[in-house]
């Protein structure tokens, strides 16, 4: 299984915030589109490789797109908030009976560690 991915030099993983910007045709024109959410899971290996972002819509209602990582149409992928050292599973499906009030218990726990490993390493 699989906890980070890498498209174009950036690296994210599972519980990180992320914009995905996606390429649309509709006819002759193209637009692009932004999705917007916290990155759930990973699936396969290697070219087939998908990962999964949800977010919450209007009226708590959540919204999941699956996005392979390999797509031309994936313009690209930022990173808004880290939330990977908060992650004690592969998967986060859990995540969906959760408030998005629980869910920011997930980046809150992965800033202590950070703090807490600067800490250390500014002593010695």
């Amino acid at each position: 299984m699989s906890l980070k991915g890498i498209h174009k030099e950036v690296n994210f993983g599972i519980g990180d915030k992320v914009k995905v910007y996606q390429k649309i045709k509709e006819g002759d024109k193209e637009r692009s589109s932004i999705f917007e959410g916290m990155v759930i899971a990973f699936k396969h290996s290697g070219i087939n490789k998908t990962f999964t972002v949800r977010k919450m819509g209007v009226h708590a209602v959540g919204i999941e797109r699956i996005f392979p990582l390999e797509s031309p149409f994936t313009e690209k992928i930022e990173v808004v908030k880290k939330g990977m050292r908060g992650v004690k599973k592969a998967k986060l499906y859990y995540t969906r009976e959760k408030s998005p009030k629980e869910i920011d218990k997930i980046f809150s726990r992965s800033l202590v560690k950070e703090r807490a490993k600067t800490k250390t390493s500014t002593k010695k």
